[in-house]
């Protein structure tokens, strides 16, 4: 495993691109039975008459898919994160259907020390989830924690 990445590693203005989710019909349906269980979310019937007109993942599902990339990425390039503080602008702005492929692209917007805890540092990121058409799908703004080398 490489040696995680520090906020003194991190430069404002890099990106990265990671990911390959398959989407499936029966992850589709399981999220949807258990956190929206919304009917645009449960059936093609259900969503047939809405402008989803079949199938569609559940936005909170979309971001749980884009959180399990950003894990799996994190064991292949890791940092010294620690968490989230929140999360700014979340969008939804194209339906994610079954058989949709998703990537990432995280941009580091901004990055600054934390004043309360010196060996902390706070990123502004930008994340975007895209289907296989490289059409976006989420945006949404993290604010996560990494550690400092120095303190």
């Amino acid at each position: 495993m490489a040696e995680p990445l520090y906020y003194e590693d991190l430069e404002v203005g890099s990106i990265r691109r990671f990911g390959h989710y398959q989407v499936t019909r029966e992850e589709v349906l399981d999220f949807a039975r258990k956190y929206d269980a919304q009917p645009f979310h449960l059936s093609d019937e259900g969503a047939a008459a809405t402008h989803f007109g079949r199938l569609a993942a559940s936005g909170w599902h979309t971001c749980s898919m884009t959180m399990a990339m950003m894990v799996e990425h994190a064991a292949v390039e890791p940092r010294s994160s620690l968490g989230a503080l929140g999360i700014d602008e979340l969008r939804w702005l194209k339906p994610v259907y079954p058989g949709d492929v998703l990537s990432c692209e995280m941009a580091l917007l901004d990055k600054r020390r934390s004043r309360s805890k010196p060996g902390l540092g706070i990123l502004n990121l930008r994340m975007t989830t895209f289907n296989q058409h490289g059409e976006a799908v989420l945006a949404m703004k993290p604010i996560t924690l990494v550690r400092a080398r120095e303190s």
